[in-house]
């Protein structure tokens, strides 16, 4: 977790003081030792779209489903159909022109560029790897890479305790878009009563993973809540992940807090700009 890296503009001392608070304050959410299994997760709120389109348990294993979807995933090619019914791969170019620019607003939000690469990259794996896609959709992650990614940092400029969104578009050959939102609905179920995420000097101990209304946007969209131990094992973290589809390209938005505060969801402007500003591009 604690996704935000130094930013482009000038808000990248905030942003290094920001991860140095979260740091001190949950000693980066160290220790922990969870399995998938425990407590299962809540239906969510039904009013939208679930975390899991069908409905249903997969047949098969999450490494079973990688590969069925690895082996129909094709080539692709920027502006053509992929296996999905969607629009075609999208190049970095592409990604760039449809994500928000350094300084935008977003009502109380400013956009930012990571200086220090992607955040939740391939430093974050989880244990069991079952629960990847949940902590990361970095390359690696799924049995699909990015053909091409792009990351901003969403958060209010003057608070140095407050809601941060890793918002992160990505574009994929073939269908592997479409499979990496399969392998992440996996991730869900296997991974609902906790699992433990690895970062080069920490563990974060998940205790429960729960499906949560996601929006109405996209070919198909999951939500998620993520319910994270501190180190002293007695205070909880919350943590939201939402991804959306369109096509080829992925939209993820990842909110946490420095605090004990359970922010509710990812704000909801965040997703609705980002989706306005990608839609409106992608379909001139």
């Amino acid at each position: 977790m604690f996704g935000a890296g130094n930013q482009g503009r000038s808000g990248s001392r905030r942003a290094h003081l920001r991860r140095a608070a979260a740091l001190a304050l949950v000693g980066a959410v160290l220790t922990g030792a969870a399995a998938c299994g425990g407590d299962g997760a809540t239906d969510g709120d039904k009013g939208g779209k679930d975390a899991r389109t069908d409905g249903k348990a997969p047949a098969s294993t999450p490494a079973e489903d990688a590969e069925d979807a690895a082996a129909s995933a094709g080539s692709g090619e920027s502006g053509t159909p992929d296996a999905s019914g969607g629009s075609g791969t999208l190049s970095q170019r592409d990604l760039t022109a449809l994500a928000f620019t350094d300084g935008e607003k977003i009502g109380k939000y400013t956009a930012g560029e990571f200086s220090l690469g992607e955040p939740q990259g391939e430093d974050y794996t989880a244990d069991p790897a079952t629960c990847q896609p949940l902590v990361s959709l970095a390359k690696g992650a799924t049995a699909f890479d990015p053909a091409s990614e792009v990351h901003r940092n969403v958060d209010v400029a003057e608070e140095m305790v407050g809601t941060t969104v890793a918002v992160q578009l990505r574009s994929y050959n073939g269908g592997g878009a479409a499979g990496v939102m399969k392998a992440l609905g996996a991730a869900g179920e296997a991974c609902a009563g906790g699992f433990v995420e690895n970062r080069a000097v920490a563990k974060g101990q998940y205790l429960k993973v729960e499906p949560v209304k996601a929006p109405d946007h996209g070919d198909e969209a999951q939500a998620y809540r993520f319910t994270i131990l501190d180190v002293k094992g007695t205070l909880k973290l919350y943590e939201y992940l939402t991804v959306v589809r369109s096509g080829a390209t992925t939209l993820s938005f990842r909110a946490d807090i420095l605090d004990t505060k359970d922010i509710g969801k990812v704000p909801e402007e965040v997703i609705t700009a980002q989706w306005k500003k990608f839609e409106a591009a992608s379909t001139r």
